[in-house]
């Protein structure tokens, strides 16, 4: 039920389900179908009825549906992007059919121990651009613990408190150049406009980024939005009462606070 919201919420093709559900079946469903639908369409307007309803009906199991909506909500976005692109069929076999159903491992585990430091690990694209890429997902989806954090390596790149400032107006600013506002245009449409990427949006990414660059922009983007997890679970909020913290992704893909 939760892939098929979240895909009618975005107007996307949903993943793939071994039952079909069309609609809510039960006051339960319905709590999560709702949470499921405003996860998807806005996750930062999340209100607190929402959380508690959700906790009252799931109890312990509500973080594992949380992470089930997440990938319901984005692995669709991603495949939308990589279609639009013309690139990363290998990772779309699974839109073949090509998959098996595993009843077995825990999508929690698989999330965070394994697809988040995986795309943590790619260093095709520069780490200005991908801490620029960061910094956006983390205001669209109002993360207030990611707009707290400085990653280390693009800062010794580059990158600087003037320039994080000006990605809120990156269109009108001097400060980015076109490879920088299209791989922020993308993160917009990944974000708000799945469904409709712009051919414009598309064509800069891929006549400005490599194939290997504009995958990992593109799972950069899933990756960085796995903190609507915590933002719609009300648990995002910063390590620091002021200023930002710094932080190293080191070679195994794992956040090392400074």
């Amino acid at each position: 039920m939760v892939r098929r919201v979240c895909a009618k919420t975005l107007s996307l093709p949903p993943l793939p389900a071994e039952v079909a559900v069309d609609e809510p079946e039960s006051e339960a469903e319905a709590v999560i179908a709702e949470f499921a639908e405003q996860f998807s369409v806005d996750v930062s307007m999340t209100t607190g009825e929402q959380r508690s309803r959700l906790w009252k009906c799931l109890g312990d199991s509500t973080f594992g549906v949380v992470v089930s909506m997440y990938i319901a909500d984005f692995v669709p976005r991603v495949r939308a992007g990589l279609e639009a692109l013309g690139i990363g069929s290998e990772y779309l076999g699974w839109v073949r059919g090509d998959f098996e159903w595993d009843h077995a491992s825990d999508p929690s585990d698989v999330v965070f121990n394994d697809f988040l430091p995986a795309v943590a690990r790619m260093r095709a694209l520069d780490p200005v651009t991908s801490e620029l890429v960061r910094l956006r997902g983390a205001a669209q989806h109002n993360c207030r613990l990611c707009k707290s954090l400085r990653e280390s390596t693009a800062l010794d790149a580059g990158g600087s408190e003037p320039l994080y400032s000006e990605i809120e107006r990156f269109e009108n600013s001097a400060l980015f150049d076109s490879r920088a506002k299209a791989a922020l245009r993308y993160v917009d449409a990944l974000i708000w406009t799945p469904a409709h990427l712009a051919v414009d949006d598309a064509g800069e990414v891929r006549s400005g980024f490599s194939d290997a660059e504009a995958v990992e922009l593109t799972f950069d983007i899933m990756r960085n939005a796995s903190n609507k997890i915590a933002v719609s679970l009300g648990g995002d909020a910063p390590r620091v009462e002021h200023g930002t913290e710094r932080y190293l992704l080191d070679a195994d893909g794992q956040v090392v606070y400074s």
